[in-house]
């Protein structure tokens, strides 16, 4: 079998627009997605406020829909999710996601509004690894997803439970609704089954991932922004996780969720399995990131890891999910958000050049 592409860019302010369009040709994206089919983008809102590489990023946006259009999927939406700790409106908002829909006509849905899709009970055919234990026969999925491509926007950044995040990931709040936070004991096995389960309803998957500043620490929110002046694609979601997880120092078949994918045939991880195409010595970095430790990682272990996560269908419904929900919000959005990252995105805004592009989207719409 041909070894699955990756492409990977070095790209600049002054040409990622146009970058962008190369990359999908390199990573073979025409050819990944039916042209009959709607093509849904999967944007990646981590956390609503702009923290540098947390969350897809205006050009990654712009210059995917550009590819898109330019080789003919003219068919586009936008779906959003929420969490019980990010706001979807307020995402788009502040990411400056909405001057971009808004010049290229994309219409934005949200999957937790019953006008804009239904969730309908899903049989998934490939056997599951954790959601039917989780589920049983409840497991649903939005109705709107079935038939049509998904292109997903993921940034590369590192993880508290999964030690990377990426193209698998971004699958998880747009195909899971109610007892999400049940997954996270079983997150890496899940995430196998949200790849299997979207090979299985999408007409075409691929991934379009920027890390033109990336996130080292203890992500997907609090990471320490670093420059690094790449994007990648692909049509293979474990290939493409698995390269930015060796660009960030880290061994792909050492991260669980990599190694059952690609043991389970549904993606290959190995590198020496995977073809780089474009900058080839770009995917030969080690950007030695680390995961690090936060008190969150704490929280998470008493509930979902650690010996006294028996008491997690309590812990994660109300009242208790309630208390849990506000516990998240105010470490994220007070403690940090007010007292340390703002200034670390404000310091960003300022001295970095794609700093000053993000800027140009929220003063000038679409740059």
């Amino acid at each position: 079998m041909p070894k699955p592409v990756v492409a990977i860019l070095r790209t600049t302010p002054d040409t990622v627009l146009d970058d962008h369009l190369t990359l999908f040709d390199l990573a073979g994206g025409a050819e990944a997605l039916s042209r009959g089919a709607v093509t849904i983008l999967k944007d990646n809102i981590s956390w609503h406020y702009p923290f540098p590489s947390a969350n897809t990023t205006p050009w990654q946006l712009e210059g995917t829909i550009r590819a898109l259009r330019a080789r003919g999927f003219d068919r586009l939406s936008c779906v959003q999710n929420k969490t019980e700790v990010t706001d979807a409106l307020k995402g788009e908002d502040l990411n400056r996601y909405t001057p971009v829909f808004r010049t290229y006509d994309v219409p934005v849905l949200f999957n937790f509004r019953d006008t804009d899709t239904r969730w309908v009970p899903y049989r998934p055919k490939a056997k599951m690894l954790a959601l039917d234990r989780i589920y049983g026969d409840a497991l649903r999925i939005p109705e709107y997803f079935i038939g049509k491509n998904i292109v997903h926007l993921p940034t590369v950044k590192c993880h508290i439970y999964t030690t990377t995040t990426g193209a698998m990931k971004n699958a998880f709040g747009g195909l899971l609704n109610h007892k999400r936070h049940q997954t996270h004991t079983y997150i890496h096995e899940t995430l196998v089954d949200l790849l299997a389960i979207q090979q299985e309803i999408h007409a075409g998957l691929f991934s379009v991932m920027d890390g033109t500043t990336a996130g080292n620490g203890t992500g997907p929110r609090l990471m320490k922004p670093v420059r690094k002046n790449v994007i990648l694609a692909s049509r293979d979601q474990v290939a493409i996780d698995a390269v930015a997880a060796k660009l960030m120092g880290f061994d792909p078949m050492g991260i669980r969720y990599l190694a059952l994918a690609h043991e389970a045939g549904l993606g290959v991880a190995r590198p020496d399995g995977i073809e780089i195409a474009g900058d080839v010595d770009a995917a030969r970095e080690n950007w030695h990131f680390e995961v690090g430790k936060c008190f969150h990682q704490f929280a998470a272990w008493v509930t979902w890891f650690g010996p006294t996560r028996f008491l997690q269908s309590w812990l994660t419904r109300p009242p208790m999910l309630y208390v849990g929900n506000f516990y998240s919000s105010f470490y994220h959005d007070v403690l940090h958000w007010r007292l340390k990252e703002r200034a670390v995105y404000e310091r960003w805004l300022k001295d970095s050049e794609w700093g000053h592009l993000f800027e140009q989207y929220g003063r000038e719409g679409v740059y």
